[in-house]
């Protein structure tokens, strides 16, 4: 291909008739518009003077140069150039494969803040009697060397009068100085229910001598902290003269939910943890919690609806089933003792239609499966059959998630009283439509973490 320059017009023969340049316009006479192209669209190199006449061979040494092919006419209208490199979108591996936005892997040693979670404080002479009657744990006074709850904190449960669920908490000690009545305690809830629990524990309290306040996160943070394989030393916090609000003494425990959960602590809202450890965000505890089987919070733990047992409260250490009477213990004490429980919330594996059957819960962030997509409780089903749900989609990032599980079904656990109808080899599914886009689906295989056994 050949352009030619002179005094008055460019041309490229090889264009006629079906193009020409962008500022190319008809003329009259011997007017000089062509000096404006070939100033402002061309090259200065190219002008209206006769001595400039020549003509511009392009080749493939050219393309070479990048500031050349930018002199180039064709460049200079959007055109592709002759001899370059066809260009193609990049291919997407069909089972979504991707590099995206979910979060890396949790450090094996790190903290994290939790800003889901908020406290709730209840402070005054009447505040641990009204406790005692309200939730599933037993923090009886007669015998505190026996009953080390008294001095720390723990794992437990408010239940309505049915039984049902209504907020999972961590409760501790307030060792605050100033506390009315010389006695409370601080109630660590999902930050999106402590509002509600603060008026449930209000309609209860009837005539009962104590105060309820609603902290913020400004005024106490809820962290969490693990090292897998390590103990755990007692952390203290400022006393009343420090910074921070004055929280004193020792505030937080053991997260004996599951092995290797690591601490809970309650600090000042302007300080951390200070330890030789990496901070993580909430995602990574989040990811912990999924790989172990621990829900927390009522985006997992449905208020009103979830068991504490289907839930595993009782699992994790949260109820005490030698406890005299409490709001739901009627239920909770007869599916113990009388009951059978057919669902537990287990841990769960996301994959692609077209990939193979995990072996091992693993967390791969590289993968993307649209989970935040799926609605809550939305029903899983068999891969290949038809019949009644086998489950519900609790909540998941990247490829791993939970799941409310009917035991008999997706896994080989034995049920009393059920026929086992779990195969090696059976898969399950989750599909899910949302406005505007067509349906999807994705594969899910239960893991039972080992230490649900050992109960």
């Amino acid at each position: 291909m050949t352009f030619t320059c002179s005094s008055n017009k460019v041309t490229d023969n090889s264009l006629r008739p079906h193009t020409r340049l962008r500022s190319q316009a008809p003329h009259h006479g011997t007017s000089r518009f062509a000096s404006v192209t070939s100033e402002k669209h061309l090259s200065p190199n190219i002008s209206n003077n006769k001595e400039h006449s020549c003509h511009l061979p392009y080749n493939e040494a050219s393309t070479n140069d990048p500031a050349a092919s930018r002199r180039h006419p064709l460049y200079l209208q959007n055109l592709p150039l002759p001899n370059s490199p066809p260009q193609s979108s990049p291919k997407l591996p069909s089972s979504k494969i991707l590099n995206n936005k979910n979060p890396p892997k949790p450090p094996a040693k790190g903290f994290s803040l939790l800003p889901s979670r908020q406290i709730l404080s209840l402070s005054g002479p009447d505040a641990t009697h009204f406790l005692q009657g309200a939730i599933t744990s037993n923090i009886s006074p007669l015998n505190p060397t026996s009953n080390p709850r008294l001095e720390t904190g723990f794992y437990t449960a408010f239940l309505n009068a049915q039984g049902r669920l209504l907020n999972d908490v961590f409760i501790y000690k307030d060792r605050r100085s100033g506390i009315v009545g010389g006695e409370g305690w601080l109630v660590e809830v999902d930050a999106n229910e402590v509002e509600k629990l603060a008026r449930h524990v209000k309609k209860y309290k009837l005539r009962a001598k104590f105060d309820v306040r609603v902290l913020s996160q400004e005024e106490v943070g809820v962290w969490s902290v693990w090292g897998e394989g390590e103990g755990w030393k007692a952390h203290s916090l400022p006393d009343g003269k420090s910074r921070g609000g004055g929280l004193g003494g020792k505030v937080g425990c053991e997260d004996s939910r599951a092995p290797g959960m690591g601490r809970r602590l309650i600090l000042p809202g302007d300080q951390k943890p200070e330890l030789e450890m990496d901070e993580s965000p909430e995602e990574g505890y989040k990811i912990r919690r999924y790989l172990k089987g621990v829900p927390e919070g009522q985006d997992e733990l449905l208020r009103e609806h979830a068991l504490p047992q289907e839930s595993c409260i009782d699992f994790m250490g949260g109820i005490d089933y030698r406890k005299g009477c409490y709001v739901g213990q009627e239920l909770t004490i007869r599916t113990h003792h009388t009951g059978v429980v057919r669902k537990r919330v287990l841990p769960i594996m996301i994959y692609a239609k077209e990939e193979q059957e995990p072996m091992s819960l693993e967390y791969e962030p590289e993968k993307d499966y649209g989970v935040e997509k799926i609605p809550r409780e939305t029903s899983i089903g068999r891969l290949e059959k038809r019949g009644r749900s086998v489950g519900k989609f609790l909540a998941g990032v990247g490829n791993i998630g939970l799941g409310l599980c009917r035991l008999e079904t997706m896994t080989d656990i034995q049920v009393q009283g059920a026929a086992g109808g779990y195969k090696d080899g059976d898969e399950f599914k989750v599909e899910w439509e949302t406005e505007g886009s067509a349906p999807e689906m994705v594969k899910v295989k239960a893991f039972v973490p080992s230490w649900h056994l050992k109960q």
